[in-house]
């Protein structure tokens, strides 16, 4: 996302930081984030499938990977944080902004292979720019810093439909908040062992089941947070969270803000 004009500020997984014109959030899938503009803001979105991700890959590097499946484990290498704020040069966002406006203007288009080879030229552009700015690391904190934190590596070539037992465990989670689920009881539902169950939960979406469910606690606390006057302490307890600390220490890591500062943010608009 571009911030083209105006000034706010933004909170995620790296805290929260103000944004000016230039800087650009980098989200990976199923990262929360939230944003306070503090002044009339424009911006730009642009979304990337990993799919062409790993084509673009495979074709630059044809001559050592030999198919796409090499592709893929070659971009697993790398650590990049899932959520990060990128500041660019005023010279390197002057570049920027006609691809982007180039790209909304094709984006109009209803007929998109017509203007295919136009898109993927400013999209080309604007990520020669942007990508010298995105920290990659090839150390892990953990060893499952990538299931704690960001999507696994999603569909291969073709899309595949989500395992019945990942669903109906999500679901599980989803209707009750605040039951203390684990791992035994899930997999017990889903007819698998937990080795197996853990797999397959992690490979459908990307994240433990307790690290799933602690997004949907968040998310589901910013909700209420925003939309009702509930106590922060009452709003906790409802997405089944007890204590102030760990509902703030975990709220945190999800959006960068505090529960009362992140009410606060968004009570401010």
């Amino acid at each position: 996302m571009f911030l083209r004009s105006g000034t706010a500020v933004v909170y995620s997984e790296f805290g929260e930081r103000p944004a000016r014109p230039g800087d650009v959030l980098l989200l990976a899938a199923n990262v929360l984030s939230g944003c306070h503009p503090e002044e009339p803001v424009t911006t730009t979105t642009v979304f990337l499938d990993f799919e062409y991700l790993v084509d673009k890959v495979f074709w630059q590097q044809s001559a050592v990977l030999a198919d796409r499946l090499e592709a893929c484990e070659l971009l697993d290498q790398p650590y990049v944080e899932p959520a990060q704020l990128l500041r660019l040069s005023d010279e390197a966002f002057g570049r920027v902004l006609p691809w982007l406006d180039e790209l909304t203007d094709l984006s109009n288009f209803e007929n998109t292979a017509t203007v295919f080879f136009e898109v993927e030229r400013a999209l080309l552009s604007v990520l020669q720019v942007v990508l010298p700015d995105i920290e990659v690391s090839s150390i892990r904190r953990s060893a499952t810093q990538r299931e704690a934190a960001k999507p696994t590596p999603p569909r291969r070539r073709a899309p595949r439909p989500l395992r019945p037992e990942a669903r109906r465990a999500a679901e599980m989670l989803r209707s009750d908040l605040t039951h203390r689920w684990g791992l035994d009881e899930l997999a017990e539902a889903a007819h698998l062992s937990v080795p197996q169950f853990h797999r397959v939960f992690i490979d459908a979406y990307g994240k433990t089941p307790q690290t799933y469910l602690t997004m949907l606690r968040a998310e589901e606390l910013a909700r209420l947070l925003r939309e009702t006057d509930l106590p922060i302490e009452v709003a906790m307890r409802k997405v089944g969270w007890n204590t102030r600390g760990h509902a703030a220490r975990f709220f945190r890591q999800h959006l960068g803000a505090t529960p009362s500062r992140y009410r606060e943010l968004t009570w401010m608009r």
